[in-house]
Parts: C-alpha cells; sequence; structure tokens
C-alpha cells in the first residue's frame, strides 16, 4: 500500500533477522518488562511514603523512575506482542504515536539527569545556599521545565516528519524510529535534518555539556577537603554518573547506527544495540539508586522486613 502520499501501515523488517529466537525472545523481554515494572514502582512508592525521602534529590529519582515506566510502556508492549506475530505491520498514527513517546522518553532521561546533577552541584559547592535554592517551588518549576520543553520539541520534529509524502514503506528496526522514516521520504528532507540537529543540540548535547560542567566544579571543590568529603560525595554521586554515562552510551550507539544500514551488520547484535537505550536505563537506575544510596537502600530493605535485628 504505497503512493505518493505515503504507505498506511510502515513494516518492521528487523524481525525478519530474530526468527527462531522469538519464543525464548518473548519470554525473556516480558520477565524484564515486570521486573522494570516492579523496580520503579517500588522505588516510586518509597519515596511518595518515606517523608525523610521527600527531598530534591529523591524527588527527581522518582522522576527517573517514572520516565522509565512511560518509556517502557512506549515500547515493551508493542514489542513483545509483535515477537510472537508473523508480520510486523505498523499503523502510520501508531508509528508516530511510537516515535514521540520513545524519543520524549530519551529526552526526559537528559533533562531529569541535568537536574539532579545541578542539585548535587548546589548540595557540594554551595551547601549553605542548598535549601534556600532547591526549594520544592524550584524543583517543581525544574521539573515543569523538563517535562514540557522535550514534549514541544520532539513534537515539533514529529509534526515535520509526519509532513513529509513517503516512497517507501520498510523501517529496518525492530521499533519505529524518526530517521528511518525520513529515509523513505519523496523529497528533500533539509529542514527535518536542520530541525533533528537542533533537537539533538538541545535535548542532548547541552545537557552533556552542562553536566560535565557540574562534575568539574564538584572534582575542583573536593581536591581542597578531605578524604571524608570526598568519600561522602563519592557515595552520594556514583549512581547519578553510573546512569549518566551508561544512558549517554547508550543514547551515542542509538545516534550512530541510526545513521548507518542495519540490514549491513550482523542482524542479532544489531538489534541488541538498538534496544539498550529503552532497555538498561530503566532496569540499571532502580537498581543503582535503590541499592547504593543507604537512605534508599535502608527503606527498602525495611520495605521487604530484611533489615530486622536479630
Amino acid at each position: 500500500m504505497e503512493n505518493s502520499s505515503g504507505p498506511f501501515h510502515f513494516n518492521l523488517t528487523m524481525f525478519g533477522h530474530i526468527g527462531y529466537y522469538r519464543f525464548p525472545a518473548f519470554v525473556f523481554c516480558f520477565l524484564l518488562y515486570s521486573v522494570i515494572v516492579s523496580a520503579n514502582v517500588i522505588i516510586i512508592l518509597v519515596i511518595s511514603r518515606e517523608r525523610s525521602l521527600h527531598q530534591p534529590m529523591y524527588v527527581l529519582i522518582a522522576c527517573l523512575s517514572i520516565n522509565s515506566l512511560y518509556g517502557s510502556a512506549g515500547f515493551f508492549p508493542r514489542f513483545v506482542r509483535d515477537l510472537l506475530h508473523e508480520t510486523h505491520l505498523i499503523s502510520r498514527p501508531g508509528c508516530f504515536s511510537q516515535i514521540y513517546v520513545i524519543y520524549t522518553y530519551a529526552s526526559y532521561e537528559f533533562t531529569i539527569l541535568s537536574m539532579m546533577a545541578y542539585d548535587r552541584y548546589v548540595a557540594v559547592c554551595k551547601p549553605l545556599h542548598y535549601h534556600s535554592t532547591m526549594t520544592s517551588k524550584m524543583v517543581s518549576k525544574l521539573s515543569l521545565f523538563a517535562w514540557i520543553y522535550p514534549a514541544f520539541s520532539v513534537g515539533t520534529c514529529v509534526y515535520f516528519s509526519i509532513r513529509l509524502p513517503l516512497c517507501g514503506s520498510k523501517i529496518p528496526k525492530v521499533f519505529c524510529a524518526n530517521w528511518p522514516v525520513v529515509k523513505l521520504s519523496c523529497v528533500d528532507t533539509f529542514i527535518n535534518n536542520l530541525v533533528g540537529m537542533l533537537l539533538t543540540a538541545t535535548t542532548i548535547c547541552i545537557p552533556l555539556l552542562f553536566v560535565l560542567y557540574t562534575y568539574l566544579q564538584i572534582l575542583l571543590i573536593c581536591r581542597k577537603r578531605s578524604a571524608e568529603f570526598k568519600g561522602k560525595v563519592f557515595q552520594s554521586c556514583l549512581p547519578h554518573i553510573v546512569t549518566f554515562f551508561n544512558y549517554s552510551v547508550t543514547i551515542f550507539c542509538d545516534i550512530t547506527l541510526s545513521r548507518y544500514n542495519l540490514e549491513e551488520l550482523n542482524p542479532i547484535l544489531a538489534v541488541i544495540l538498538s534496544l539498550e537505550f529503552v532497555v538498561i536505563p530503566p532496569i540499571l537506575n532502580p537498581l543503582m539508586y535503590g541499592l547504593k544510596l543507604p537512605e534508599m537502600k535502608r527503606v527498602i530493605l525495611r520495605l521487604f522486613g530484611l533489615n530486622r535485628q536479630k
């Protein structure tokens, strides 16, 4: 069903390479999705119910878990369904809806991680002004901006893609992505490329530089302080450093892969690499923050009755 205005359905061609692995993949991905939902729901419930955790850092961790649930819901249900089907067609509205959800999830992750870096920067570099700076009102404003700006910018990018007349229907991925759809265009895509570069710069490059700047300032402060102070800073910043580094690497892999012909790579490797940014952060984040931050770990262990004194 292809014409000058575009197909009504898109065909996700990478599912054809999974072959006999689809049933084990279905079981594994279903269990993985269940773990992601359970782990992030626990983090959200623990933070919302424990009054001692009603602090900016933990509120932002809850936002991170909410975003993980949002992004996973936009990917996993459709993905596990497609694993069991012979045909892998997705409607045009369904495809662009998935693009919007997955791309806003990716943008939200960077903006939230940037806010968390700012929180650590104020706590370490300006401790006397922390409570007057990181007020509940300030956190609410930052959170509102972190949600609204990506929603608007990604929406603009998707809008320009929807308007393109398309002359093909094959998307060489296991989920809908913007650049593979743009490459199906029958006309020049200069505007789309420009909007895409602006989106990348504002939602990825700027937050990346900002986080690097905050940690450079934290390192400069730590150089002049005691070993005990450095240990406390390291303990509070380690989960954020790990999650930010991991997410930056997975996003870089996805951006790099989007510019290559995935059909030329090993099919299984191509599928795994393209799934990293929607699979690894939602499972890694709750593990890092739940197990590495002492306050979080204490409350979670108490919730499950695992810290009872003998």
